[in-house]
């Protein structure tokens, strides 16, 4: 019987071990690692390499920049930021939120434009716009703070608006979460301006006016007027949706002390806006805040103004801080380019009030301070002044043309940027009390010797005093607190490893309460 059987095939040499597959066997075959070798690989080193050119481009720029700054500002781009968790006590959107009470919370905060940001104290030219890297990443470091304290109310000054790049980051990464924003640029293409940025959740914008000095100065300032999104809940029965008007501005810096009257002018003139505003909008029993780098500080003459006027600033209302000298310099918030350290930036609160000094006066109080001012820095006394006011007049008086000539000689008139001819005929009918023409000894020592704070700070009060007194209920703000941040300012040191800024941050946070306001005036 035939069967088939198969025969292996001759073996002609020893048996051999069984080898490993080799990497050429896997490029014979349809298997995975072909799939990963061709494909995949190729793309994830393509991916490194872009990275490494990318890093490569940056640090030439750091190589390049190094020659203008020394290595701890190369490596602290904010470094006293980036070593530190935020702080919870500045978290004011948090804090809102968990302190069992309504609240809002507003931030003030100079940016410094990178165009006004020197790198090299030796060469003034080298500024920080020139380098992309730098202003990029102080200002990525500057959004990420803002995004975390999440205030209501945001006020930037120095605000970059010559920049697209720059102006594009902040509107999409406040606008993505939920800030409405609004920009103004400086006169006269300065290249930096103000935003303003309102928490959607917290406040609806009912109107916004744009307020132009037309000053050498080329300031400008925002009135935005909002309304709380949610009713403020001021007791178990009542809940109110409050109006509020908030203004944003960064007055002139006083290169000379004879600046100091374009920066009370400048103050002067938003004030006459707000009446104006309130007047023919029929607008009444509402609080304002404002924002803002005003570029002096509590021994000025703008505080003073402003003090007149009933506003308090919120950060020394927070920290029981008096107007004394002893108070002065108990905080500071500006190093400025001459290295001087003050306290300039503030969050201005009045509630309101009916009882209020008139404008014009608290303007002419401010402005004779100035003279004074000026005129004790040349060394006059009471008696010397008013014989220099005096001139060569024959009597024992002052008269018109003699006081004008003399606000000329302390560069207080006859300047684009000095007192105008009706502000001084203002300050002249002021002056002349009793109206004869002239200005004698008894009515020069009455505005020599005048007090700054004649005004009434408190005109309203809580809901539950003042009983039997004729009043009308409105809905005002208590300061809860006011930080500044980094924490070193607020014993009025400046920390030299803070670079995000040469202003620190101010916010503060503010709860409703029922006033009640006396119908008495002045």
């Amino acid at each position: 019987m035939n069967q088939d059987i198969t025969v292996p095939p001759p073996s002609n040499s020893v048996h051999k071990p069984k080898l490993r597959p080799t990497l050429n066997s896997y490029f014979n075959k349809p298997t995975l690692f072909k799939a990963f070798f061709f494909c995949f690989l190729p793309f994830l080193i393509s991916l490194f390499l872009i990275a490494y050119l990318n890093q490569s481009g940056k640090n030439s720029e750091m190589v390049l920049l190094a020659g203008f700054c020394n290595d701890s500002d190369i490596a602290n781009v904010g470094s006293s930021e980036s070593k530190s968790v935020p702080f919870q006590e500045t978290r004011t959107g948090h804090a809102c939120s968990t302190m069992g009470e309504p609240c809002i919370s507003c931030t003030t905060f100079n940016i410094l434009a990178p165009i006004y940001k020197r790198l090299d104290q030796q060469n003034q030219s080298v500024r920080e716009s020139d380098f992309r890297a730098f202003w990029l990443a102080r200002n990525k470091k500057i959004v990420n703070w803002l995004l975390y304290e999440r205030s209501s109310i945001i006020c930037l000054q120095e605000f970059w608006v010559g920049n697209e790049e720059l102006v594009h980051m902040y509107e999409e990464s406040l606008g993505a979460a939920g800030y409405d924003t609004f920009k103004l640029a400086r006169t006269n293409n300065r290249g930096d301006g103000l935003l303003t940025a309102i928490h959607k959740e917290y406040f609806k914008v009912l109107n916004r006016r744009e307020l132009f000095f037309n000053d050498f100065g080329d300031r400008v300032a925002q009135l935005l007027h909002v309304q709380s999104v949610a009713p403020f809940s001021i007791n178990q029965n009542e809940s109110v949706q409050q109006e509020i008007i908030i203004v944003n501005t960064h007055l002139l810096f006083p290169h000379d002390s004879s600046l100091s009257i374009v920066r009370l002018h400048q103050v002067y003139q938003i004030l006459q806006y707000l009446e104006t505003y309130q007047r023919e909008n029929k607008l009444s029993q509402m609080p304002v805040i404002l924002c803002g780098d005003w570029n002096g500080s509590k021994r000025g003459h703008v505080y003073k103004f402003l003090r007149s006027q009933g506003f308090v600033s919120s950060y020394d209302i927070a920290h029981e801080y008096t107007d004394s000298d002893a108070d002065a310099h108990k905080w500071v918030s500006h190093r400025n380019h001459r290295g001087n350290i003050c306290g300039v930036d503030f969050i201005w609160l009045r509630n309101p009030h009916k009882s209020q000094k008139m404008l014009k006066i608290s303007w002419a109080e401010a402005a004779f301070g100035i003279i004074k001012y000026q005129l004790k820095k040349v060394s006059l006394a009471e008696n010397d002044a008013f014989a220099f006011l005096r001139a060569d007049s024959s009597g024992n008086h002052i008269t018109y043309s003699a006081i004008c000539n003399a606000l000329r000689q302390v560069n207080l008139t006859g300047l684009s940027h000095g007192l105008s001819f009706q502000e001084t005929k203002d300050l002249w009918v002021q002056a002349d009390a009793d109206g004869n023409g002239v200005v004698d000894y008894e009515e020069f020592k009455r505005i020599w010797d005048a007090t700054w704070l004649q005004h009434m700070d408190e005109d309203c009060s809580l809901e539950d005093s003042n009983e039997g007194i004729a009043e009308d209920e409105a809905i005002g703000f208590a300061v809860k607190k006011a930080v500044l941040f980094p924490h070193e300012v607020e014993k009025g040191i400046w920390p030299e490893n803070y670079s995000l800024s040469d202003h620190a941050r101010l916010t503060a946070v503010f709860s409703p309460v029922r006033l009640r306001c006396s119908k008495q005036s002045l």
